[in-house]
Order: C-alpha cells, then sequence, then structure tokens
C-alpha cells in the first residue's frame, strides 16, 4: 500500500483515486492532530478548525508542485509572505503547526501509511505528556509589574509588603516608561498560601499612586517561543 501509492504520485498523471486517498487520509489526520491541540489547552475555534484544515493544503500545494522547480520557488516565496503575517504563539500553537505541515507533506508525496502512523504516535506520546502533567512546576509563581512615579526610590520600597505576602521575591528588570516620567518594575513572586492577592495589590497601590499593577502566572508568559 505505501509503495503503490507513493510510485503513484510520482507518475506524470496522478488517478483520481490516489488523490482521494491522500485528501481524506491528511483531512484526517489533521482533525486528530487539532483534537488532540484542543485537549487540556486554551484555544479558539478559527485557529483549531485551520490547524484541522493545514495538512490538507499542504497536500494540495505539493501535488500541485509535483517535482516542477518554477512551481516549488513560486510556492516557498509564498510561504515566507505568510511568515510575516503571522503573529507569535505559545510553544503548542508552534509545534502544532508545524506537525501538520509535516504530515501534509507526507500525504503530498503519497506517504499515506508513514503519514498515519507517525500521525498516532506524536498524538498519542502528547496525550500520555499532558494526561500525566510531565514538566509541570510544583511553585505556582507570579510576574508582578508594578508602575511607580520616578520621584519614589524604588530600591526596598515594597519590601515589608513582599515579607508579608510572599514565600520569596525577586526583582529582575527594571524600565522607564512614559518618556522617563515613571519606573516599571518586574518582579518573580512566589505567594503565601491562603494569602489575599487583593489586600496585596491594595497596600501596593498605596505606595505607588495608584499607577498601574499586572500579575500574571509566571508560565504564561514563558511559553511563548
Amino acid at each position: 500500500m505505501f509503495n503503490y501509492i507513493f510510485t503513484s504520485l510520482t507518475q506524470e498523471t496522478m488517478t483520481l483515486s490516489v488523490v482521494l486517498i491522500c485528501t481524506a487520509v491528511a483531512f484526517a489526520m489533521g482533525l486528530l492532530i487539532a483534537l488532540v491541540y484542543m485537549y487540556r489547552n486554551t484555544y479558539n475555534k478559527s485557529f483549531a478548525i485551520t490547524l484541522a484544515l493545514l495538512p490538507l493544503m499542504i497536500q494540495i500545494v505539493i501535488m500541485l508542485v509535483n517535482g516542477n522547480l518554477g512551481t516549488s520557488v513560486a510556492v516557498l516565496g509564498a510561504f515566507s509572505l505568510i511568515r510575516f503575517r503571522s503573529i507569535a504563539g505559545t510553544a503548542r500553537d508552534i509545534s502544532s503547526i508545524f506537525f501538520a505541515m509535516a504530515i501534509g507533506l507526507a500525504c503530498g508525496m503519497g506517504f499515506v501509511i508513514f503519514a498515519i502512523f507517525i500521525t498516532l504516535v506524536i498524538c498519542s506520546l502528547s496525550l500520555l505528556l499532558y494526561r500525566f502533567n510531565f514538566a509541570e512546576t510544583k511553585v505556582s509563581t507570579y510576574d508582578l509589574k508594578i508602575v511607580i512615579p520616578e520621584t519614589l526610590d524604588y530600591e526596598g520600597v515594597f519590601d515589608d509588603l513582599f515579607e508579608q505576602y510572599t514565600q520569596s521575591s525577586d526583582l529582575t528588570q527594571v524600565r522607564t516608561t512614559n518618556l522617563g516620567s515613571l519606573f516599571e518594575l518586574t518582579y518573580v513572586v512566589e505567594f503565601k498560601s491562603k494569602v489575599s492577592t487583593k489586600s496585596f495589590m491594595d497596600d501596593i497601590r498605596v505606595r505607588n499612586d495608584n499607577l498601574n499593577i499586572i500579575c500574571t502566572r509566571s508560565g504564561l508568559n514563558r511559553e511563548l517561543l
């Protein structure tokens, strides 16, 4: 089955049955990749649908190229333009896109059995890793950004609050903003158990003249590639 489909696609003309088989496999594998991507993940509908159709679209492009050097160069230029119009995503988003493109490439070249096999293997491994919380940190840390006026000495100004509300705190970045009239301080903090984060932020607001405060889970930012 593997050799037969690959040999048919390398001929001058492709049969309708071969195209239908590759198309069906590409769509089925794309749908499976999208379902695995949605498992224990925050996603939007448009990206999930795009991920399901991506192997099919790649397969069509590869079949159209079919050894034509000029067409290959044109396709490469088109993909380069798409790259510069895309926005950064999480590590899971980007890996899923590469995975879907690889499966589409395999189906477009006729390696349908290989595409099915490798999709099942990688999807199974992904589900196992996410199911058993592989590499998940046991300590929840937060990225805390505090904006203060330039007249306020940021060194040690919040030390007593950190001692009261957090297990640990580390000042990782200081930068100016608003044409130098404000400082933005970035801390990595670990809160004590059963503390009120609202009370913590209220106490900070008293000292930073009620300027912006942003508190986010550290992992949300570090997932970006």
